[in-house]
């Protein structure tokens, strides 16, 4: 399937990141097939090129139009989603972040019978970024580097850690061959004593109107190393879900990441 055969459905269409992907999809050449808001209305843009599409109060009726729904929703809405994009053999593109382990499950149970891409993070340098902080965890120990992860967001964001900066640090449990829950250390106050080995922290920064800034260091008694990611524009996220829409196309069912998208798995 090309781009110009490709329905594409947004949900959450009037969100931050949904009147983004609304003007990426005609930008691609897709076909902006819908969206879904609580409402049922379709809120103007800025881009008068953004087109006008039906409108929908369910997932479930969206993706009886579409070949694929781009969801930067809620947690929340996540079960529901999942049941409803599964009964209707629609590909799913997830950026929905603070998932549980039930709404993963239900992720899981979906990709059973639908393309699923699920990421926390769209940008192509969030996602090379996490798999360089995975070979490196691996050839730097934690017994001799230390692993912290620093993210900032803007004051609205309301998870924390952000679910990029997870995403870091479970690339780094997995290059060290532990499980990040073990591990991780995300409130360090008062006497905590030493730090542990194989520690991953995180330092969680919010304010102002900061798109988002991750970094993963590595800190020896000799030297350190630190990759940093900063990203100027919400934009560059609504393009990647639009990639990953697009390369749904041709794929079976599965869960696939955006390393998937990119080629690098």
């Amino acid at each position: 399937m090309n781009a110009e055969t490709m329905r594409i459905g947004i949900a959450g269409i009037n969100g931050r990141v949904g009147r983004l992907l609304r003007e990426e999809v005609v930008a691609a050449g897709a076909t902006l097939a819908g969206g879904s808001t609580r409402n049922g209305i379709l809120e103007p843009v800025a881009d008068a090129a953004s087109p006008i599409c039906p409108i929908f109060t369910s997932v479930a009726d969206l993706a009886k139009v579409c070949d694929v729904v781009i969801d930067f929703t809620n947690a929340s809405t996540v079960c529901a989603h999942a049941r409803d994009l599964a009964q209707s053999g629609t590909a799913w593109v997830l950026g929905t972040t603070g998932l549980g382990e039930r709404e993963q499950d239900a992720v899981d149970v979906a990709a059973r019978q639908i393309p699923v891409v699920q990421a926390a993070n769209f940008s192509p340098g969030v996602t090379l970024m996490t798999r360089l902080a995975r070979q490196m965890a691996a050839a730097l120990p934690g017994r001799e580097y230390d692993a912290e992860i620093l993210e900032m967001h803007h004051r609205q964001k309301v998870d924390a850690p952000s679910g990029t900066a997870l995403a870091i640090g479970n690339a780094v449990a997995d290059g060290r061959g532990i499980m990040l829950k073990d591990h991780m250390e995300v409130a360090r106050s008062g006497h905590t004593g030493p730090r542990a080995d194989d520690a991953i922290g995180f330092a969680v920064l919010r304010g102002g109107q900061i798109v988002g800034e991750h970094s993963v260091i590595f800190t020896s008694a000799h030297e350190q190393i630190a990759l940093t990611h900063r990203s100027f524009d919400r934009r560059i996220y609504a393009t990647g879900a639009v990639r990953a829409a697009l390369w749904t196309g041709t794929r079976r069912a599965g869960l696939y990441s955006m390393d998937d998208v990119l080629g690098l798995a």
